[in-house]
């Protein structure tokens, strides 16, 4: 058992209140629409999103799969960002199981897409030799980009561009709480100039399982069909839905703690020998740094020696830690120490 687990958010355990209320829920058939706690979170979701309704998926791949099918046809096209989680950690479901292509462009530092990027990036719908561009996917915060949170403003920008040409907007929203927090502002904000947006509740909500997809009503009754279809039709869900309305009520603000300690793990990381990040930089959860070339396996394992449990990106030198609900101050310098005694048997 590692002292501190710093892989991702998704590793939390729920919280006490989690637990009582999940073994308290009304329970029903979600199928069939009558769980009456999942139709509970699914009401409070849309509401804090400013949504007109959601539904309760398996988790934040399958939230994003979902809606990729709901908005985009087989044969079409959607634009996303060359360091998007939908293009580099869901195993190419949109287009394996949608026989939808994507369409990569370049995220900048803010996680953003310049809007002039989106406009090159939509195909000619008179030309018979190109897809047609169907949908634009966005992310916010922005994990391969530090988990920077993405303003409203920028959001708009950019979606502005998609929607003079037709195209809908989907928001990979998996830590948007995390960006509300830090930005200061609702999440519905946040959200308000896309189509859809999904937010996990395993993440630094710290629920066991699932995420939550909004949008208007039509889009969810197309969603509900293909969420049946992937097979996240999950009768008495509400066990686990329980938990995601403890979330939502009880475990938002408490995400400034998270902030908090990566802020302060990244400004102790960037002291140590052969470690590189700019701590000014981190604004969220999620701290990324770079080590010499070729050594972050090496790192990553010594690491988990000391008992510090991390992610280490492929063979390189790119390596993450993650701040969540369960770690405190204490855990982060113990962090550090470990760190610090690894690093100086790097050469």
């Amino acid at each position: 058992m590692f002292r501190v687990d710093l892989r991702s958010d998704c590793v939390t355990h729920p919280s006490p209140e989690m637990h009582k209320a999940m073994a308290e829920a009304e329970l029903g058939d979600d199928v069939f629409g009558d769980d009456p706690t999942t139709n509970r979170l699914q009401e409070l979701a849309a509401e804090r999103l400013g949504k007109e309704a959601a539904l309760f998926v398996a988790s934040g791949t399958m939230s994003n799969l979902v809606a990729v099918l709901s908005h985009a046809q087989r044969g079409n096209e959607i634009i996303l960002g060359d360091q998007s989680h939908i293009l580099h950690h869901e195993a190419g479901g949109a287009s394996v199981l949608g026989g939808v292509s994507m369409y990569a462009v370049p995220n900048e530092a803010d996680g953003t897409i310049r809007p002039e990027n989106i406009e090159g990036a939509i195909r000619d719908r008179e030309d018979v030799h190109q897809p047609r561009t169907r949908l634009l996917c966005l992310e916010n915060t922005h994990n391969h980009r530090n988990g920077v949170p993405v303003t409203a403003e920028a959001t708009k920008r950019m979606s502005d561009v998609a929607r003079a040409t037709g195209l809908r907007v989907h928001l990979d929203g998996a830590r948007v709480f995390n960006a509300a927090v830090a930005l200061e502002c609702p999440v519905s904000a946040l959200v308000a100039d896309v189509d859809s947006a999904g937010f996990c509740l395993s993440k630094g909500l710290s629920c066991p399982v699932g995420s939550v997809l909004c949008g208007d009503s039509d889009f969810i009754l197309e969603a509900k069909r293909w969420r049946k279809m992937v097979g996240g039709g999950m009768r008495q869900v509400g066990v686990i839905a329980a938990a995601g309305i403890v979330a939502l009520e009880t475990m938002v603000e408490r995400l400034a703690d998270d902030h908090a300690n990566a802020r302060k793990l990244a400004f102790g990381l960037a002291e140590i020998r052969g470690i590189t990040l700019d701590p000014e930089a981190i604004r969220t959860n999620l701290v990324w740094f770079a080590v010499p070339e070729g050594k972050g396996q090496e790192i990553a394992a010594g690491l988990r020696d000391e008992g510090v449990n991390m992610l280490g990106v492929g063979g390189g030198s790119v390596l993450r830690m993650v701040t969540h609900y369960g770690i405190d101050g204490d855990d982060i310098d113990f962090a550090l120490s470990a760190t610090r005694r690894v690093m100086s048997t790097i050469a």
